[in-house]
């Protein structure tokens, strides 16, 4: 089923584009989707068909320079306000669900980038959610000094610990028909122009910060889902330093769910099914069918 599109205005005068998709019963929550760098929030169709059907209301949005709310051949440029303006556009999309959903529970799921924008989100906005979850994810600041920030990002760059490789995007997923489709969709495979993407890093920063940290809400449920092979995260050390981050500002319920073999999008995986029944185990726990 399509979902309803809608438009957020957002500052500078962007018009963001907005997914929904609707269960076929009354709804039990939200779940607000953030999807990654040089993608859409269309290739989570499959996702929101499985949230639908646990009976969760699915939004998110095309991020700032992607998918239907990038500018003409502006793909990857954030515009004025840059990164900041998109970890707000997370609020802005969060606002328009309560003003239409005001009863339901909201839980945020961020994928990589989007992931890295929830974590800043969530740091003044922990009380209004229900839960978080953080999919292929790491600790941004302490992945800075790998990476060269002078210029775009470069994604295929992080194909390296595969080489030989099929595509410059294997490592995505070792499902090929999901990388074939990554590749040939024209709205996929570029990273952020260099303002941006340092913004991205620079702003990542306060993530050190005890003092930001300790403003979570101490009870938010936090779930972090990973591959063991993605290269964001250093064979699981910078997603274990980010758990153990959480935990000594005080959270209390913070899983960790990795995967042997998987990769970066565990969602696109091979046992994409596993990864599925998982997360909605997580959610009935988090948001109860009643």
């Amino acid at each position: 089923m399509p979902p309803d599109i809608l438009e957020v205005r957002s500052a500078h005068d962007v018009a963001v584009t907005v997914y929904r998709w609707d269960p076929a019963g009354t709804p039990r929550g939200v779940v607000q989707l953030a999807h990654g760098m040089g993608e859409h929030l269309l290739r989570y169709e499959p996702l929101a068909a499985d949230l639908t059907d646990a009976g969760f209301v699915v939004v998110g949005q095309d991020h700032r320079g992607h998918g239907a709310t990038a500018a003409d051949d502006r793909q990857g440029e954030l515009g004025e306000g840059g990164w900041d303006e998109l970890v707000r556009d997370i609020g802005r999309v969060s606002d328009r669900v309560r003003a239409d959903l005001p009863d339901l529970p909201v839980v945020l799921l961020g994928h990589s980038m989007g992931s890295f924008a929830a974590q800043q989100h969530v740091l003044d906005h922990s009380r209004e959610l229900a839960g978080l979850v953080l999919s292929g994810t790491t600790t941004l600041d302490l992945l800075e000094p790998a990476l060269d920030l002078d210029g775009p990002t470069d994604l295929s760059a992080f194909n390296a610990p595969f080489a030989p490789a099929r595509t410059d995007y294997d490592w995505l997923s070792r499902d090929e028909a999901q990388v074939d489709a990554y590749v040939a969709d024209p709205r996929c495979g570029f990273g952020l122009a260099a303002p941006d993407n340092q913004q991205m890093f620079v702003s990542a920063r306060q993530l050190a910060d005890p003092q930001r940290l300790a403003q979570l809400r101490r009870d938010l449920p936090v779930y972090v889902v990973v591959g063991d092979a993605d290269p964001l995260n250093a064979r699981l050390a910078l997603v274990h330093a980010l758990v153990q981050r959480l935990q000594e500002a005080g959270l209390q319920d913070v899983t960790l769910r990795s995967y042997e073999g998987a990769r970066h999008e565990v969602f696109n995986e091979t046992n994409r099914a596993e990864v599925v029944a998982d997360l909605l185990a997580w959610l009935d726990r988090v948001v109860p069918a009643t």
